[in-house]
């Protein structure tokens, strides 16, 4: 199921499940992790892409084999916050993911999640070839992290 609130999102979300953040790619996916009390988010893995159905196996064994609450997309807007091509992709590849799992499935706006975990892997002093293969799950711990960041903010608010 997908849902695009957030809030909406929180509350499909099951008690102490972690939630995967991904960045979708024309290449790679990006995959990143939370902990159980959504705290914090930490880079997984870099997927290769091959063929939709092979990426989605994947992705869902990592959910199955962590035990995931929920999947969280960046979202890859414009910079004026319209939505292009990039954006479409993401969406069909979350309609066709939600064939295949009943987890919930939302977004998050990815703006600059890539140069800020490029920004990152710089100041760790992370060599350029070594940058190449961590951006992506870096980048999509960056998106996890902001959602989780916002799920902290509602608490708070509630």
């Amino acid at each position: 199921m997908i849902i695009e609130d957030v809030e909406e999102l929180a509350a499909a979300l099951p008690d102490h499940a972690p939630v995967i953040g991904l960045d979708l790619g024309d290449k790679t996916i990006g995959v990143a992790l939370s902990d159980t009390l959504r705290t914090i988010a930490s880079p997984v893995e870099t997927i290769r892409r091959k063929k939709f159905g092979v990426d989605a196996e994947r992705l869902l064994q990592i959910a199955t084999d962590r035990q995931v609450g929920g999947i969280v997309l960046g979202l890859p807007r414009n910079m004026d916050g319209s939505e292009g091509p990039r954006c479409q992709s993401t969406r069909a590849f979350a309609r066709n993911l939600s064939r295949l799992t009943d987890l919930p499935i939302g977004y998050w706006d990815e703006r600059l999640s890539t140069v800020a975990a490029e920004r990152a892997l710089i100041e760790a002093d992370t060599s350029r070839a070594k940058r190449a293969g961590k951006i992506d799950n870096v980048a999509a711990s960056f998106i996890l992290q902001g959602f989780l960041d916002r799920l902290r903010h509602l608490k708070a608010t509630a």
